[in-house]
């Protein structure tokens, strides 16, 4: 495992390159240089600080979309908690109580269209970056597009 203290401090994922929305092949600037021959599965991997525009990107989605989720599918529960009284008795919703409805109906709703969203987010971004995700070319049928707006050389 590396040491956060052992960093170069001339390793600021901000550079110039980092600013740039073309697709760097992995290797635009010197921190996206090192992930060129990472081994991701036997890595340490700051998912919290990517080091590409892609992955800043990408992760933003996520988080964007988690905290959605997170209030799709806890708000009503709290909601209950917080206030019983109009959650369970005095606003029903075609016949059901609120939090019942947003339970039973809401969540699910809310999670098919955030599952639209991400998919449409996910392709401007793919669209962005110029990624390809054809499962190869007719000169070249074994080579896929890599998934982090690198080339997979």
């Amino acid at each position: 495992m590396v040491d956060a203290s052992s960093r170069d401090p001339d390793d600021d994922d901000r550079s110039p390159a980092a600013d740039d929305p073309r697709p760097d092949g992995g290797v635009a600037g010197r921190p996206a240089q090192a992930h060129r021959d990472t081994d991701y599965l036997n890595s340490e991997v700051n998912i919290l600080r990517p080091s590409t525009r892609f992955m800043r990107d990408h992760l933003r989605v996520v988080w964007v979309g988690f905290a959605v989720w997170a209030l799709a599918i806890f708000g009503p529960v709290t909601a209950t908690r917080l206030a019983p009284g109009p959650m369970t008795t005095e606003m029903p919703v075609l016949g059901f109580p609120l939090h019942y409805f947003l339970v039973a109906f809401g969540a699910p709703t809310a999670a098919l269209l955030l599952s639209f969203w991400y998919a449409r987010r996910r392709d401007a971004l793919d669209e962005k970056y110029g990624i390809e995700h054809a499962a190869g070319t007719a000169d070249s049928p074994d080579r896929a597009a890599a998934a982090d707006g690198g080339s997979d050389e």
